[in-house]
């Protein structure tokens, strides 16, 4: 040392000219002169030192090593576990990773700042280093090293709140991988979360690519992040040493490299590549799950770098992460293509042609979860040229569920084959169910379709009815009326399934589907009923291109966690003749409830027509000449509606019946309480009439459908026009 006169006599003395602070000695017993020893030194800077012997597992430790570990010498026995009673699980694994680390990379020391709990239950922060020494073998057999107090050199400096922020992004990155992964049950949703947004930085990086390893390939699955496309034959290599990620996955050690050219010079394969790599470190880890090698992946740097112990620690911890994950996911992806597979099984192989339309299907498995669910659809070649058709759902997402679809599809085709009716063959397909015993029920509609007059005869049993699309696109949801599920509706004693007669209009087309097409997380099913109609609507006119687009716009892009079928019926127009929008209806004689479910199925009929003021006037008309066909003759009635163009647009409403008598306008009195029927249709419509049709009759009516602010036309009479 040296003064501002130059070289001191004395020698420097660091207490002079400086204002030192006087304090009670706590080493007492050392004199001004007294000698001290090496370890004596080192204990008086809290450190110590300690001799491991790993053939013998015992590892020597000084007094001030002791003093650091604030353990007294009876409370260690020797054993490096004991010392877990002062340092933290996690803190012991970040040291012991770092001697793994420095034994697997063949290094000559290793070392790390750690934290000690002392008996106070006060922290403190430690640091140690060893040398690892080998025998003529190059094994290592024995470390020494020391061990010191850090609190002091960390308190408040500019490394620990480095080391606490390190720390905490650490901890976010793996709380982030692990949350994201835990949700991830088949390999693509792995996938979809390491190349998702965020799914590299996660780890991290800047790129990344995953690959599985299986029969000593190894094939890339994912990438994100890279400059540009990976070579075709990067991504499908053998299991060798070649590669950096095969090799990882070859020998089972991950390898970390500072620059792209350090990678390149270790893997000259990948020279031509150069433009796709990034230019920074790189990572590759292998992939192990019980002991079995899963694949492995690449993390990649734009900035180069020499990666800390703690990264890579970092680094192999998400590698165990992502294997447990792939693992997990492939066991799934195994369990899910059994029984999706046994599903598919009990579905009809084919759709049969039918005689004047086209019929086509969809089904889809769930997209989310293990389990299949029961649902189903078939249809039926029936005698004299009809057609049956199903769509159902067994309860429950199961094997099970799928296992009871497959022997009520079964039974309800062989009752519908023998010809019964709709609701025959539901009363018989729910006292099956029931006598299965499964506890399980399941919801079904079935329809008699005869394409060559339209007429549909449908039962319900706590499903959804069919949605029709007619020519116009106009779409309706009729109301059909329905029973319980099968199996409750036995179970309960109400096994009865009314029918419903509709009509399918030439250019029109049929939808029934499960209720995976309709209902979605957080939907209301009314929502979801809407956006169905509405794609059915601005839908493709091929009945196939139709199918797609319902199925991925309404099932796979919002990723339903339920099953779907779905099943489209098109009863092509008639050739040279224009479609008209019409709509049939059937009343039976003895349903009370007949007139009001027409007058509700013309309101939404009209109300698509924008039919306006003359609605209510078409409904009171109709509702006469039904109750006119129900009160006088002794059948039901045949309800038509349908709209005619021209200038001004028309709507034609017919009844008929089945009998001869043709009906006569009476004169009632004031006090009479019937006998106005026809003077109501003659004073709404604009012209009525009445006609014969074969053994029966129909009574019509008319009405113009005014331009807006324009008024109805006056033309009236029987028979008018």
């Amino acid at each position: 040392m040296t003064s501002k006169d130059g070289p001191s006599r004395d020698g420097y003395d660091p207490r002079a000219h400086r204002d030192v602070r006087r304090v009670p000695e706590r080493c007492a017993g050392v004199s001004h002169h007294e000698p001290i020893g090496l370890r004596r030194r080192l204990a008086l800077n809290r450190m110590g030192t300690f001799d491991w012997d790993l053939d013998r597992g015992l590892m020597d430790l000084d007094a001030g090593a002791l003093e650091v570990f604030d353990l007294r010498p009876e409370e260690y026995d020797g054993a490096p576990l004991s010392l877990i009673a002062r340092v933290p699980p996690e803190e012991g694994m970040r040291l012991d990773e770092a001697l793994a680390q420095a034994l697997q990379e063949g290094g000559s020391s290793y070392g790390g700042y750690f934290r000690v709990q002392c008996r106070d239950g006060t922290p403190r922060w430690a640091h140690s280093q060893g040398r690892i020494l080998r025998d003529g073998d190059g094994l290592p057999y024995r470390i020494i090293g020391i061990v010191r107090e850090a609190s002091g050199e960390l308190a408040d400096s500019a490394l620990l709140r480095s080391l606490q922020q390190e720390r905490q992004r650490q901890t976010v990155m793996v709380q982030q991988t692990t949350a994201a992964l835990s949700r991830a049950l088949s390999v693509a949703d792995v996938t979809r979360v390491l190349t998702g947004t965020g799914g590299a930085r996660r780890f991290g990086a800047d790129a990344l690519v995953l690959g599985l390893a299986a029969d000593d390939r190894f094939e890339v699955i994912a990438v994100t992040g890279m400059a540009g496309e990976v070579p075709e034959d990067m991504t499908s290599s053998p299991l060798d040493d070649t590669l950096p990620l095969s090799e990882a996955a070859f020998s089972r050690r991950p390898a970390f490299l500072s620059t792209r050219g350090e990678l390149i010079a270790r893997y000259p394969r990948l020279r031509p590549f150069t433009e796709v790599l990034p230019p920074g470190s790189s990572s590759f880890l292998p992939l192990v799950a019980q002991d079995t090698v899963i694949g492995a992946l690449g993390l990649f740097n734009t900035e180069p770098a020499m990666q800390s112990t703690e990264a890579k620690n970092l680094a192999l911890a998400l590698a165990g992460v992502v294997a447990q994950s792939l693992q997990r996911a492939t066991l799934f992806d195994k369990e899910r293509e059994f029984a999706t597979g046994l599903q598919e099984a009990m579905l009809p192989r084919r759709v049969p042609e039918i005689s004047g339309g086209e019929v086509t299907v969809r089904y889809h498995p769930a997209s989310v979860g293990r389990d299949v669910g029961g649902d189903w659809y078939d249809v039926i070649a029936l005698p004299q040229g009809r057609t049956g058709l199903v769509v159902g759902d067994v309860q429950g997402h199961d094997t099970h569920a799928a296992a009871v679809m497959g022997q009520l599809r079964i039974a309800l085709r062989a009752y519908a084959s023998e010809g019964h009716s709709p609701e025959t063959v539901l009363v018989r397909a729910s006292r099956f169910l029931a006598e299965l015993e499964t506890e399980r029920f399941a919801t079904c509609t079935y329809i008699q379709a005869d394409l060559a007059s339209g007429a549909l005869h449908v039962a319900r049993a706590g499903h959804l009815g069919p949605l029709i699309c007619d020519g116009a696109r106009h779409v309706d949801w009729p109301e059909v009326r329905g029973g319980l599920p099968l199996g409750a509706a036995t179970d309960f004693g109400h096994d009865h399934f009314p029918e419903t007669q509709l009509f399918l209009e030439p250019g029109s087309t049929l939808l029934l589907c499960t209720d995976g097409l309709v209902e979605q997380p957080g939907w209301d099913i009314s929502t979801g009923i809407e956006a169905l109609s509405a794609a059915f609507r601005s839908g493709p006119g091929g009945l196939e291109a139709l199918a797609d687009r319902l199925a991925e716009q309404l099932w796979a892009e919002p990723g339903s966690g339920d099953d779907m079928a779905l099943l489209l019926l098109h009863r092509p127009p008639s050739p040279g003749t224009a479609a008209t929008p019409r709509l049939r209806l059937h009343v039976h004689q003895a349903d009370p409830s007949g007139t009001a479910e027409v007058r509700s199925a013309l309101r939404r009929t009209l109300d698509q027509w924008r039919a306006g003021e003359v609605t209510h006037n078409v409904e009171v008309a109709a509702s006469e000449l039904i109750a006119n066909a129900l009160t006088h003759t002794e059948s039901g009635a045949l309800v038509s509606v349908e709209l005619v163009s021209g200038a001004p647009r028309r709507i034609r409403l017919e009844v008929e019946d089945r009998s001869s008598s043709w009906p006569r306008r009476r004169s009632p009195g004031e006090t009479a309480t019937s006998g106005r029927g026809l003077l109501m249709v003659e004073a709404l419509a604009d012209r009525w009439g009445a006609e014969p049709r074969g053994a029966g009759k129909a009574l019509w009516c008319e009405f113009a459908v005014p331009e807006a602010g324009v008024g109805k036309g006056a033309e009236r009479g029987p028979g008018a026009g």
